[in-house]
């Protein structure tokens, strides 16, 4: 297990690998000793209610389960398997791309625990969440 977080652009290769975290389109902006930054461009196709305009939720729920996972994977060198999550939405989140701020918040050899805030193109809290993940090292 490492200390250091990997590059912002190792952990960019990593998060772009499945076809899912392409379709969420997520640039990595920051990652150190602290957490990560990541920002998922806006799509069309996250809109649930057309007169009104909202993201669906569970599109937010992935970006905060993304995020929280590769705060992980940023001192792992991988992503790891969720087990659990939980998430508060706080307000609507209107068209435009949102940025996640994630951190670590147990570290632990089979199980881990990070936390992820999610926020509109007006840096204004739309959604949070906490999740634990297996961390086990992988079987060979």
């Amino acid at each position: 297990m490492s200390q250091e977080p990997i590059t912002i652009e190792k952990l960019q290769q990593l998060i772009t690998r499945g076809p899912f975290n392409q379709w969420l389109n997520f640039t990595v902006v920051k990652a150190n000793a602290d957490g990560i930054e990541v920002r998922a461009a806006w799509r069309e196709e996250w809109v649930v209610n057309p007169e009104r305009r909202y993201t669906h939720g569970g599109i937010l729920a992935a970006i905060i389960d993304v995020a929280a996972d590769y705060a992980i994977a940023a001192r792992l060198g991988r992503p790891v398997p969720t087990i659990d999550i939980r998430v508060d939405y706080h307000k609507a989140a209107m068209p435009g791309d949102l940025t996640a701020t994630a951190r670590v918040v147990r570290m632990g050899s089979l199980y881990s625990t990070a936390e992820a805030h999610l926020y509109d193109k007006e840096g204004e809290l739309v959604a949070s969440g906490r999740g634990t993940y297996f961390t086990a090292p992988p079987k060979s």
